[in-house]
């Protein structure tokens, strides 16, 4: 296979196949336009346009909720959400058909199929799917519904933000130990607000007439946010009350460790994965060799 040397993403020298088809590259610069690894103007505008035409639709959705817009605002609200929806439909279209220049993806139809279950692939579908289904076919209800997932388009900034999927990234490696975190609050939750039902229950029935209703006494509590529109009078409630506060505060400082530690070591691997060859896996240079 001929190769040949020329720069690449973000400034690296890499080594490209000449001997594709024209078709296959265009597929390939599709691909890498549209997941930011194509380090031109277009590579840069797409992306870029993208993102601003997502928040666009965001304050869009946020704006036509009040009502009174005259009909003209609300004709140009339509004009741009069908706007809206032909770009990304045509953007979703274009990943699936490139995602085969990934490797994961890279079998004609099993490949594509395996793509489009992706987690952001279905965001992107999502996003554009109840503009094709006809308002006839639904009640007011259900339309107003498909109408509010337009903001889940928000979603899709996922693609363009390092930020976002650094975060992302910080998450998936951090859910175990998270959700270890939240059964612990889960089953002191329980028990706070047990014990708080049974202390108060004869003085505040109407405060505390369920231990159920008592849970959102609990939540206050161990949050710490401590609304004040239930709280406890007798003097056993008030050693509950106390307990369930100060734990709350050593545990819900947990998560945040967690996300510290996991966000750390996250943004190392992000940083060794892009200063990392994807053809040879080596160290990459900023510049090519004099």
């Amino acid at each position: 296979m001929t190769l040949r040397i020329g720069t690449g993403h973000n400034g690296w020298v890499e080594a490209q196949p000449t001997d594709r088809t024209a078709f296959e590259r265009f597929r390939a610069k599709t691909w890498g336009v549209l997941n930011g690894a194509e380090g031109t103007v277009l590579g840069r505008a797409v992306p870029l346009g993208i993102g601003t035409l997502i928040l666009l639709n965001t304050l869009a959705v946020i704006a036509s909720s009040h009502s009174n817009w005259s009909v003209q605002a609300v004709q140009r609200f339509d004009d741009f959400e069908l706007f809206s929806v032909l770009v990304f439909a045509v953007e979703y279209v274009l990943r699936v058909w490139s995602s085969a220049e990934d490797p994961r993806y890279s079998r004609p139809i099993l490949g594509r199929l395996r793509f489009m279950v992706t987690p952001l692939a279905l965001v992107d579908l999502i996003a554009i799917v109840p503009a094709f289904i006809p308002a006839a076919s639904v009640d007011l209800r259900t339309a107003r519904v498909l109408r509010l997932v337009r903001i889940a388009r928000i979603l899709k900034l996922g693609r363009y933000s390092r930020s976002l999927r650094l975060f992302a990234r910080v998450f998936a490696r951090a859910w175990p130990e998270m959700v270890s975190c939240l059964i612990v609050l889960t089953v002191l939750l329980i028990l706070g607000s047990s014990l708080m039902y049974f202390s108060e229950r004869q003085a505040q029935p109407e405060a505390f007439p369920t231990i159920t209703a008592t849970l959102w006494w609990g939540v206050a509590t161990l949050s710490t946010v401590g609304y004040g529109d239930v709280y406890p009078i007798t003097a056993l409630g008030k050693l509950v009350g106390s307990v369930v506060a100060l734990l709350g505060i050593g545990f819900f400082a947990l998560p945040a460790g967690i996300i510290t530690s996991n966000y750390l070591h996250a943004v190392r691997e992000m940083d060794a994965e892009e200063d990392t060859c994807p053809h040879c896996g080596q160290t990459m240079q900023t510049s090519p060799p004099t």
